[in-house]
């Protein structure tokens, strides 16, 4: 029974699925625009939102819990310097997850996930 389970697991391990979440919040912070499946990009959102709501705090405990999540220091440097900025008026929502056509082959349901302007 899978009571009180927070989150997916999308088919993997703890260390796997950290690590691919890892690199999907990474590839959003450098690209601000990612193709992945739903389910992913779900998941992915969680933590993107979480880490912008922190660098908006800008100073040095929130830069090192960034570090934590984001392995890059040239993504963390980016996040604090040119992302979080933007949305300095906001509160949440600085991601948006549009949905596309099923990926061919398997069929999985895609989408676009992408840093609101």
């Amino acid at each position: 029974m899978s009571l009180g389970q927070k989150g997916r697991r999308l088919g993997r391990d703890t260390g796997a699925r950290t690590a691919l979440l890892r690199g999907l919040v990474l590839a959003l912070i450098e690209r601000e625009r990612i193709v992945t499946t739903e389910h992913k990009a779900k998941e992915t959102k969680k933590i993107a939102d979480r880490i912008i709501d922190l660098a908006l705090a800008n100073d040095l405990h929130a830069r090192r819990q960034v570090a934590r999540v984001l392995p890059d220091r040239a993504a963390v440097k980016r996040l604090f310097a040119t992302v979080a900025p933007r949305y300095q008026k906001g509160r949440g929502g600085y991601t948006r997850i549009t949905r596309t056509a099923p990926r061919r082959g398997d069929a999985a349901p895609m989408a676009v996930l992408e840093l609101i302007k």
